[in-house]
C-alpha cells in the first residue's frame, strides 16, 4: 500500500506533534510496502504472520526514502528510523490527528457482504452534491483506513469509509481512529467466521460502528433482525421494506424481469435484475436524502450507476451473458447470486461456476453444502466448481443438473469452452483467492 501526501508540511507538523520525534527530511508519501517505497517516502515497517518489515528497511534507504517508522533501529543504516512500540497503532493516531482537522461528514460502512457495492454506489450518488473523499481498493483495513483517511483534503466535503474485520475488536479501532458521524451496517451474516467463531460475535463486532455514533446518526436495516437488535445510543434512521421505517421501500418486478423501487413514493426503475443491487439502493437512497441530496438527483445516478469488475457485472461476449461476481464470497452473497442468476428473462441455459469459499472454519463443508442445495432448488442447467470445498457443493447437485468438480483452473477453463454455447447464462463466483476471473479470461478472451 503506498500513498501519496498533498500537504508535506502539515503532515510533518501533525506527525512530529503525535511521535514527538523531528524528521530530517520532508515526507512526501507513505507506504507499507518496501517494493513500492520512493524517494521522500515514509515506510511504515509492519510485522505480520509471515513477514517482518524490518527486513526490508535496506532496500527502503536505497529508495531514497526520507524515513521509517519501527519498532526496532538498524543501526547498520544511515535512514532515519523513528521508534515506536508499535508502528501500526501510532500510524492510526497520525491519522487520527490528521482527520480531526476536517469538519466534514464521515460515514462509516460495515457489514458481513455488500460493504464495496454499498461505498461505490454511495460513492456515485453523493458525488451529484459533494466533492467525495473515499476508501479506494481493499483499503478498509487497520492499515489501510488510517492511509486513506490521510489522503483527505480541503477540497473534499464528505468521506465514505469502508470498514472491514477479520478478528473480534478491529471495528472499534477503525471507528476510534476515523471518528464517523454516520454509520450503515449492510447486513449481518456468517463471514470470516474462522476469526470470529459465531454470528452473534460477528453482531457484537458489526455494531461497534452503531456504538461509535453517540452524537451521529445511525442508518439501520430493519429487515436484518441482528442489526435491528443492536442497542444504539445516537439518532436513528430506519430503512426497509415494512411500512413503518423512515425509509420504507418496495420492490415491482417488470414485465422484463428488471425491477422498480418504489421508495418513500418516489419510483427508481432501476433497469438491473439484481435483487442485491437493490438492496443497496434502499441504504444508499436513506443516506443521500439525509444528507440533503434531491430526490431527484439520487433517481439519476442510482440508474446511471456501473458496477466494479467482479461485483456482480454483467458481460456479454456475443450472446453469451456473463455475470462476473469474482472478487469475493461467502453463504449469503453466494445464495443472493444464485437468485440474480435465475431472476434472467430469456430462453437459454443458467450455469453457475464456483470457486471455494474461504474462512468458515468448522461450517465450511456444511455452507458449500447448503449452495449445492440451493443449485438444485433452482433447478439450474448446470454447476461446475473449483477447489478443495466445493466438493461438498458438487455432492449436492442432482435433479438432473449437468455438473462436474475440477481441481485445477486449466481443467474448468478447458471443460467450460466444450460445453457453453450461445444463450447461455452463466454466473462465476468464489473466494478472492480462487482468483475465478481468470476462468472468466480463459474462456472468452484468451
Amino acid at each position: 500500500m503506498r500513498i501519496d501526501i498533498k500537504y508535506p508540511e502539515r503532515f510533518t507538523a501533525i506527525f512530529e506533534t503525535v511521535t514527538g520525534n523531528k524528521l530530517h527530511h520532508p515526507v512526501l508519501g507513505i507506504t507499507t510496502d518496501s517494493r513500492e517505497a520512493q524517494e521522500n517516502d515514509l515506510y511504515i515497517a509492519l510485522i505480520g504472520e509471515r513477514v517482518d518489515g524490518h527486513s526490508f528497511l535496506g532496500n527502503v534507504e536505497n529508495s531514497g526514502a526520507s524515513a521509517a517508522l519501527v519498532s526496532q533501529i538498524n543501526e547498520s543504516l544511515d535512514l532515519q528510523q523513528i521508534v515506536c512500540d508499535n508502528p501500526l497503532i501510532m500510524i492510526g493516531n497520525i491519522a487520527n490527528a490528521w482527520r480531526k482537522q476536517f469538519d466534514i461528514p464521515v460515514i462509516g460502512i460495515t457489514g458481513s457482504n455488500g460493504k464495496t457495492s454499498t461505498k461505490d454506489l454511495l460513492v456515485h450518488v453523493l458525488q451529484s452534491s459533494y466533492n467525495v473523499h473515499a476508501t479506494q481498493g481493499n483499503f478498509n483495513t487497520t492499515i489501510g483506513l488510517p492511509l486513506t483517511l490521510l489522503q483527505m483534503n480541503n477540497e473534499h466535503s464528505i468521506s465514505i469509509l469502508e470498514m472491514g474485520a477479520s478478528v473480534p475488536g478491529e471495528i472499534d479501532v477503525l471507528c476510534r481512529i476515523a471518528k464517523p458521524t454516520h454509520g450503515v451496517i449492510t447486513n449481518i451474516a456468517p463471514a470470516h467466521l474462522e476469526g470470529f467463531g459465531s454470528i452473534e460475535t460477528i453482531t457484537q463486532e458489526k455494531g461497534a460502528l452503531f456504538r461509535s455514533l453517540e452524537n451521529g446518526i445511525s442508518f439501520v436495516n430493519l429487515a436484518d433482525d441482528k442489526i435491528a437488535g443492536i442497542r444504539i445510543p445516537g439518532k436513528i434512521f430506519t430503512f426497509g421494506l415494512t411500512p413503518e421505517c423512515d425509509f420504507p421501500a418496495d420492490i415491482h418486478q417488470e414485465n422484463n424481469g428488471s425491477l422498480t423501487l418504489i421508495l418513500d413514493s418516489h419510483d427508481i426503475p432501476t433497469g438491473s435484475q439484481n435483487l442485491s443491487f437493490i438492496k443497496n439502493s434502499i441504504a444508499v437512497t436513506a443516506i443521500a436524502v439525509t444528507l440533503g441530496v434531491e430526490w431527484n438527483n439520487v433517481i439519476e445516478r442510482i440508474q446511471s450507476f456501473t458496477p466494479t469488475s467482479g461485483r456482480c457485472q454483467v458481460k456479454q461476449f456475443d450472446d453469451i451473458t456473463v455475470i462476473d461476481d469474482t472478487y469475493n464470497a461467502n453463504l449469503i452473497s453466494s445464495l443472493a447470486a444464485l437468485d440474480y442468476l435465475k431472476s434472467f428473462s430469456g430462453n437459454g441455459r443458467r450455469i453457475f461456476v464456483f470457486g471455494d469459499m474461504f474462512e468458515l472454519g468448522a461450517a465450511s463443508h456444511e455452507q458449500h453444502r447448503k449452495i449445492g442445495k440451493k443449485c438444485t432448488e433452482l433447478e439450474l442447467d448446470g454447476v461446475f466448481t473449483l477447489g478443495q470445498n466445493t466438493i461438498y457443493t458438487d455432492s449436492m447437485i442432482n435433479n438432473g443438473i449437468d455438473h462436474k468438480h475440477f481441481e485445477s483452473h486449466d481443467e474448468l477453463i478447458h471443460s467450460l469452452k466444450e460445453i457453453v454455447h450461445s444463450g447461455d447464462k452463466i454466473l462465476f463466483k468464489g473466494s478472492r483467492g480462487m482468483a475465478m476471473e481468470k476462468v472468466i479470461k480463459g474462456v472468452f478472451t484468451d
